[in-house]
C-alpha cells in the first residue's frame, strides 16, 4: 500500500500522517515537504524531481514485500497531482489517498470568491500558451505554476490583448511567515522577479468575476447554438459572414478552450465572437476604426472578450502570438500574402471565405506552399422566404467558396492530444 498525504497549504500533518511516517520504510516528496515533515533519519527518502525515476525507485523498493511507502504532496494530490501517475503505474487499489486543501481553493478563499465557475489550468511542466489563451478567453482562471511558467511568463502573454485583467499571485500559500497575496496588472507582473514557491496565479476580469448561483461546478457551459443569425450581430451593409458559411468555417476551425484563433478582415467580428463563445481566445483584425468599434460592441453584446486589433494584414500580424487556427474573410489584393503568412504560423488550420473564382487557385497554392493540405467547397444556399398569400419561395444567397488547409501532423495526432 502506498499512502499519499496532501500537505503544503498550511495544515500541519495530522496524527494519522505522523503515524504513517513513523512506520514508513520509504518517504517520497518535494524537498520542502520532506524538510517540514521530518521523517525518521533511518527511513529511505526520495526527493521528487523527474517523476519517472522516482516511480522506478518506488517499484524497486516495493518489490521485496513489506514496504510501507508514504508520499507527501501539495494540497489535493488528486487534483493535477501525483495520484494520476501513481495510479497508472501501481493501480488505484494500491493507493490510500488523504487530500489536503487544494491551492486553488485556498487562493480563492483568501479573496472571498467562489470558484465553482473557474477554469483551472496547469502550466507545471507544460507550454504556458494554453494557460495564456485560457486567461484571454475566460473571466476567472486559476493557473498552477511551474518552473518557466510562473507569473512573469504568464503576464508576458497577457500584456497585449488582455484589457482589464488583474493577476492575483499567491506565494507560499499556508506558510504563516512567507505567504503573500498580491494584485497586479500584467505589465507589473512581467517586470518582477518571482521567487519560488508561487502556489497559484489567478487571472480575473473583475467586471465579470461574480456569476449567478450554479448547479453544476464548471465554467459557464458552451453555447446551446452557434452559427448565429446575422441579425444577432451589428454589421454594415450586410458585410458579414453568412451563418451557413460560418457554420462550416467553425467546424473546420474547431475552436476550444486553450486555443488562439485569428479572424482576419473581421468586419463585424462574427467569427471571432463565435469562437470566443466556444471557449477560444479570439483576435479580430480589422483595418477600419468603425469596424473595430463594431467588433467590440458585438463581443460585449454576447458577453465574451475579443481582442480587436486595428490594422491591415499581413503587416499587423507580426505582433500577435501564433494562432492555432485562422479565419480569413477579407484581404483584397493582399489575400495571397495574408494566406501565406497565416498558413506559415497556424498550428492547426486556416479557413478562407471568398467570392471571387479567380482567387481560388491563389489561395490553394498559398495553403499548399506553407505545408497545409488544401480542401474546399462552393457553398450555395437558398433560404425560405415568405411571399404574399401565405406561400414561400426560395431566396438564393450569394455563392461563397470556403477553402481550408490543415497541417497534416496535427491532423494525425489531434485525437491523441486532446
Amino acid at each position: 500500500m502506498i499512502r499519499v498525504f496532501g500537505t503544503g497549504t498550511g495544515e500541519p500533518l495530522g496524527p494519522e500522517a505522523q503515524d504513517a511516517l513513523a512506520g514508513a520504510t520509504l518517504v517520497v516528496g518535494a524537498r520542502r515537504h520532506l524538510d517540514a515533515a521530518g521523517p525518521p533519519e533511518q527511513v529511505g527518502r526520495i526527493v521528487l524531481g523527474p517523476l519517472a525515476p522516482a516511480l522506478d525507485r518506488i517499484a524497486e523498493h516495493a518489490h521485496g514485500g513489506g514496504a510501507r511507502v508514504v508520499v507527501l504532496a501539495s494540497g489535493d494530490p488528486g487534483f493535477f497531482g501525483i495520484v494520476r501517475a501513481l495510479a497508472e503505474r501501481f493501480g488505484a487499489s494500491a493507493l490510500d489517498v488523504r487530500p489536503g486543501s487544494p491551492s486553488v481553493a485556498v487562493a480563492f478563499a483568501r479573496l472571498g470568491l467562489a470558484w465553482d465557475d473557474a477554469v483551472v489550468v496547469s502550466a507545471h511542466g507544460r507550454d504556458p500558451r494554453t494557460a495564456v489563451n485560457t486567461c484571454l478567453a475566460h473571466p476567472k482562471v486559476a493557473v498552477l505554476t511551474g518552473p518557466g511558467a510562473g507569473p512573469a511568463e504568464l503576464a508576458a502573454g497577457l500584456v497585449h490583448g488582455a484589457e482589464g485583467r488583474t493577476l492575483v499571485v499567491a506565494t507560499a500559500l499556508g506558510d504563516p511567515e512567507r505567504e503573500r497575496i498580491e494584485r497586479l496588472t500584467p505589465a507589473e507582473a512581467v517586470a518582477r522577479d518571482w521567487p519560488d514557491p508561487v502556489s497559484v496565479v489567478l487571472c480575473l476580469d473583475e467586471s465579470r468575476v461574480l456569476s449567478p448561483v450554479r448547479t453544476v461546478a464548471r465554467p459557464p457551459a458552451g453555447p446551446g447554438r452557434w452559427a448565429l443569425d446575422e441579425t444577432e450581430f451589428e454589421h454594415r451593409d450586410s458585410m458579414i459572414t453568412k451563418f451557413e458559411v460560418r457554420a462550416l468555417a467553425l467546424a473546420r476551425l474547431g475552436p476550444r478552450t486553450g486555443d488562439l484563433v485569428w479572424d482576419i478582415g473581421a468586419g463585424s467580428g462574427s467569427v471571432a465572437v463565435e469562437c470566443a463563445r466556444l471557449g477560444a481566445a479570439a483576435v479580430a483584425v480589422e483595418r477600419t476604426s468603425d469596424g473595430v468599434e463594431r467588433i467590440r460592441a458585438n463581443a460585449a453584446a454576447h458577453a465574451v472578450y475579443v481582442h480587436a486589433v486595428h490594422g491591415s494584414a499581413p503587416a499587423v500580424l507580426e505582433g500577435l502570438g501564433d494562432p492555432d487556427a485562422v479565419f480569413i474573410g477579407g484581404g483584397g489584393r493582399e489575400l495571397p500574402a495574408i494566406v501565406t503568412e497565416c498558413a506559415r504560423r497556424a498550428r492547426r488550420s486556416v479557413v478562407v471565405a471568398l467570392a471571387a473564382l479567380d482567387r481560388v487557385p491563389q489561395v490553394r497554392a498559398a495553403l499548399a506552399g506553407a505545408g497545409l493540405v488544401p480542401e474546399g467547397v462552393l457553398l450555395q444556399s437558398s433560404r425560405l422566404a415568405p411571399l404574399p398569400g401565405e406561400v414561400t419561395r426560395l431566396a438564393a444567397t450569394n455563392p461563397v467558396f470556403l477553402l481550408w488547409g490543415t497541417r497534416p501532423a496535427v491532423r494525425a495526432s489531434e485525437g491523441a492530444t486532446q
